[in-house]
């Protein structure tokens, strides 16, 4: 499971279909509708956000946006998009660590991709996040493989 701290407007279309899939996973967790995933560490900034369910959906409405966008139909059904949530505190160090992971993953699947996208220095977070300085968050498994 990866959610994302990168804007889903880096993802190429395998990654933004896996991210939309993955957060309704997570929104099924949150939601106790399922028995798998639920130590997941992806989840542990959704579970101590005060609202964690109005958190994913705010979260996964703009990967919604992004694939309607790009002339996807994920359901809307799915989730509720007219929730807003608190933002959720990520660091520097967290969104460092995935945008190497992401241009990794790039280079193997989406080479053009990865190309445009290497002269960005400072991408852009998702909406629900803000940033701080900081380290790369604890519970992050992802290796940093710089290529």
């Amino acid at each position: 499971m990866r959610l994302w701290t990168l804007h889903p407007k880096y993802l190429d279309p395998k990654g933004l279909v896996a991210l939309w899939r993955e957060g309704l996973l997570a929104r099924a967790v949150l939601n106790n509708q399922t028995k798998g995933y639920k130590q997941h560490p992806q989840l542990e900034r959704f579970r101590s956000h005060p609202e964690p369910l109005a958190a994913i959906d705010a979260y996964l409405a703009l990967v919604l946006a992004e694939a309607h966008s790009r002339g996807y139909r994920f359901d809307i059904s799915k989730i509720d998009p007219s929730l807003t949530a608190a933002p959720i505190t990520a660091t520097t160090g967290q969104m460092e660590c995935e945008w190497v992971h992401l241009l990794n993953k790039l280079q193997i699947r989406s080479p053009d991709l990865h190309k445009r996208w290497l002269e960005i220095a400072n991408p852009d977070c998702h909406p629900l996040f803000v940033m701080t300085p900081g380290p790369v968050a604890s519970w992050e498994r992802a290796p940093i493989v710089i290529s």
